[in-house]
């Protein structure tokens, strides 16, 4: 899963961050409006933490980029300002949830949990498909009833791939969606077939259907059935 943070007070900006990696979501930081817009055209996130006040523009307008552009991406309002109007402005526009700063950073993880839960999932902590089973919460896998051991990365794909079910992802989409920033640091994208690779192999050792379908030329399609 992957957050954008909007915020303007970079101390606070990096502690959450520091805190949401430690929840094993990755995220990307925009101190400024400009530099939230460019992060929102060039990748997809699962929620969007807004801060109202920027230093270029106004938070509530990059809630309407972001509903434009993203859709399904959650939105939760975080701000000093802790007016009704500012709280109702936001929620009206498109907003998921809003968060009066200071806040404890376990109850906006919890906050986030649960705007995904809701956006991707219809707000179930787990995903069952057929054999296959995901608990949101422990990060766990099942395939007919028995765990299988997964790495950060291998979970990160599945779940991006059953949150995109039934589309096509490029590889770009794929490796921007779970290594961020860090992404930029790969040049050719081999290494995700080989993580995809041993996500296929663990899921059908232990009798689990065989979902993932690479699309030649471009990257892979998760299906449903």
């Amino acid at each position: 899963m992957k957050i954008l943070v909007i915020e303007d007070q970079k101390e606070l900006a990096e502690s959450i961050r520091q805190f949401i990696a430690g929840e094993n979501y990755k995220s990307d930081l925009a101190l400024t409006f400009s530099k939230a817009v460019e992060l929102i055209k060039l990748n997809e996130y699962d929620c969007a933490l807004v801060d109202i006040m920027l230093p270029d523009g106004s938070g509530l307008d990059l809630i309407a980029e972001i509903k434009k552009a993203q859709p399904t991406c959650g939105i939760i309002v975080i701000s000093a300002k802790d007016s009704i109007d500012d709280k109702i402005g936001g929620l009206n526009i498109g907003a998921d949830d809003y968060l009066a700063k200071p806040f404890h950073l376990a109850e906006l993880n919890a906050r986030i949990n649960s705007v995904i839960r809701r956006r991707k999932f219809e707000g179930n902590s787990q995903i069952i498909l057929d054999e296959l089973k995901v608990d949101l919460n422990s990060r766990e896998v099942f395939v007919n009833g028995s765990l299988i051991e997964l790495t950060r990365r291998e979970y990160d794909i599945l779940v991006f791939f059953i949150s995109n079910k039934e589309k096509v992802l490029t590889k770009e989409s794929i490796v921007g969606h779970i290594w961020g920033e860090d992404s930029n640091a790969f040049g050719e994208l081999d290494f995700l077939y080989t993580h995809i690779k041993n996500l296929r192999k663990k899921i059908i050792e232990r009798g689990g259907k065989d979902r993932i379908n690479s699309v030649y030329g471009i990257g892979y399609k998760f299906g449903a059935g």
